[in-house]
């Protein structure tokens, strides 16, 4: 016989006297570690993100082509003695990057951007070993929520094709009598963009990981249609910013003018079609490749405030909060712009460029997610 309850019980209260839930398909179907395959997904995250930073500042110190070979596993074993460190050394004089820039390097000289490349790559393989571990693990336990295996094994499947992209990049520098000293501008952007590919599916699922499937769905009635296309469009056009970012850093482009907002004194650099065919410029003419830098950036700032005042007026002071750090991270990438090519791309300015495109990238995706997924707030809480 069921027990009276009073008129001003709180529905959501329970009692010990309450029959346990039935556990309902939802539930059923997202068992799994959610926790762990989590926890080891920012793992990856944070791997893929020191990856993209040893990435750039190999190319800052142009060390990336002190590695004339593509061996996956042995060449996991750094030189041991002075031959094998004479060996290295020899073959890298056979490339027109030694011959045409610098044959001033010693050994020793030689040894520092070796480890930058070396470094690179060998963080690769680590990456790819704890994905391959972690997988496995979760596989053999039996812990992989269902429909998440196949997003599992992309992630694994793109850090290989990332491997190959690598050193298809590489070896478009690694010549002998073409007087080529640097890797291919377009394939350094391939490269580049693959992993900030990668670094955004990880973080997809991190989030998706962060909430229960339950909440997910229910999350997904209130979703905010038009926010959510509109930073769609906002992750479109920061990609496509770093992808030419990487052709400016890939030709050095960004220490071939050095005043703002102008450029050579005037709004358009001269000569911005000088190399034939005229297709060339947009990817080897240095003034052509930074103003088209420079003007996308203006544009996405101008897009980006747009779908700030948008996602001012969210009704979830979460979804809120996230395109406001959105912004502030976005203000934050254009003074650093402008002091990158003011200073001539320095290292250190370069670099914390570099490190800020992540989390603008990350954090327009964050914003995206909660826009597909907001998190409502009860009465009681607001």
């Amino acid at each position: 016989m069921s027990q009276k309850r009073s008129i001003f019980e709180e529905v959501g209260k329970s009692s010990p006297k309450d029959a346990p839930k039935a556990v309902g398909v939802i539930d059923k179907g997202a068992k799994g570690a959610r926790r762990g395959i989590r926890a080891w997904l920012m793992v990856l995250f944070a791997m893929v993100v020191v990856m993209i930073v040893v990435g750039g500042l190999t190319r800052l110190t142009d060390s990336g082509l002190s590695i004339t070979e593509w061996r996956p596993v042995t060449g996991a074993v750094p030189p041991m003695n002075e031959a094998d460190w004479q060996s290295e050394f020899d073959k890298y004089k056979q490339i027109d990057q030694w011959r045409i820039e610098n044959q001033w390097m010693t050994l020793e000289d030689f040894k520092t951007i070796y480890w930058w490349e070396w470094g690179h790559r060998q963080i690769g393989r680590v990456i790819g070993l704890v994905w391959a571990l972690g997988l496995a693990g979760f596989a053999i336990a039996r812990n992989i929520p269902t429909g998440w295996t196949g997003r599992l094994v992309l992630i694994g499947a793109l850090g290989g094709v990332q491997g190959a992209v690598g050193w298809w990049m590489v070896e478009s520098g690694v010549t002998s009598g073409e007087g080529v000293t640097t890797v291919a501008s377009y394939r350094l952007a391939t490269h580049l963009g693959l992993a900030f590919v990668i670094l955004g599916f990880i973080a997809w699922y991190i989030l998706l990981l962060g909430r229960e499937e339950r909440d997910l769905m229910q999350a997904r009635r209130g979703k905010e249609a038009k926010l959510f296309s509109m930073s769609t469009g906002l992750l479109h056009m920061a990609f496509i910013q770093i992808l030419l970012g990487a052709l400016v850093a890939g030709i050095d482009a960004g220490r071939s003018y050095t005043d703002w907002p102008l450029m050579g004194g005037q709004v358009i650099p001269p000569d911005p079609f000088l190399l034939e065919p005229m297709w060339k410029n947009f990817f080897e003419n240095p003034g052509l490749v930074q103003f088209i830098h420079r003007i996308w950036g203006y544009l996405f700032v101008i897009f980006a405030v747009i779908v700030w005042r948008r996602g001012r007026t969210s009704a979830h002071a979460g979804t809120q909060f996230a395109f406001n750090a959105v912004m502030a991270a976005v203000a934050v990438q254009l003074l650093l712009g402008i002091g990158t090519v003011l200073y001539a791309a320095q290292v250190h300015i370069a670099i914390t460029h570099q490190i800020v495109a992540i989390a603008v990238w990350v954090l327009i995706l964050r914003a995206r997610f909660l826009s597909h997924f907001p998190v409502s707030r009860s009465i009681r809480e607001g």
